[in-house]
């Protein structure tokens, strides 16, 4: 079960960050221009640095969500660096998922780390359905961990119980968005993707185990 007040005292933690706003550009920027770095997964130096690996890509689902200013783009981002997967085209294609299109529904946590889930598990072949089943359950572990840790997977329920204590619709018109970012909304929400992004991040490592 959720702990709500851990919860909102994590969220005014981001609230009060002091952001090293240049770095992060410079980092995201770099991503941009040169892609996501291939690497090769060292299974005993994952599994022996776990919690190290899981800490970081927490702390970079809140930070690329706060530069991004993009939930789902911060989550997937964050596990896709840390682990060599995909390119900077998929974090294209998740630009309108925060609130699964604005529409009020899925968190961006839970998009990003689905898509992250999939680079990892999935397989280019689409016949190839037993890498396609190991993604199903990969989600299906992944959703009801990010919904224990965060008290649910929709975004104006997690605004209301956590963030805000009401929706604030951000997406809705140019005024909810100024006051959503008046709020710290970027750096608040900041916690979702971290979280996602370490559920993702963690749910990859125990596939090591």
């Amino acid at each position: 079960m959720a702990d709500y007040d851990a919860l909102r005292a994590r969220v005014q933690e981001l609230a009060d960050r002091d952001w090293d706003v240049p770095t992060l550009e410079d980092r995201v920027a770099k991503l941009a221009a040169e892609g996501i770095p291939k690497k090769t997964l060292n299974r005993d130096e994952i599994l022996a640095k776990k919690e190290q690996i899981l800490d970081r890509v927490q702390r970079r689902g809140e930070e690329y969500n706060f530069v991004a200013q993009n939930c789902a783009r911060g989550t997937a981002l964050a596990v896709m660096d840390e682990f060599g997967l995909g390119n900077m085209e998929v974090i294209r294609a998740l630009s309108p998922f925060p609130g699964f299109g604005g529409t009020g529904w899925m968190c961006g946590g839970v998009t990003g780390g689905l898509i992250a889930l999939g680079l990892y598990f999935g397989s280019d072949d689409v016949v190839d359905y037993e890498a396609t089943g190991a993604t199903i359950m990969a989600a299906r572990s992944f959703m009801p961990r990010f919904e224990a840790e965060v008290g649910s997977v929709l975004c104006p329920k997690i605004q209301e119980d956590v963030v805000f204590g009401r929706y604030m619709d951000p997406a809705a018109s140019e005024e909810n968005m100024e006051a959503f970012a008046s709020a710290k909304g970027f750096e608040k929400c900041g916690l979702f993707p971290g979280i996602g992004a370490r559920v993702a991040a963690e749910i990859i490592i125990q596939s090591l185990e």
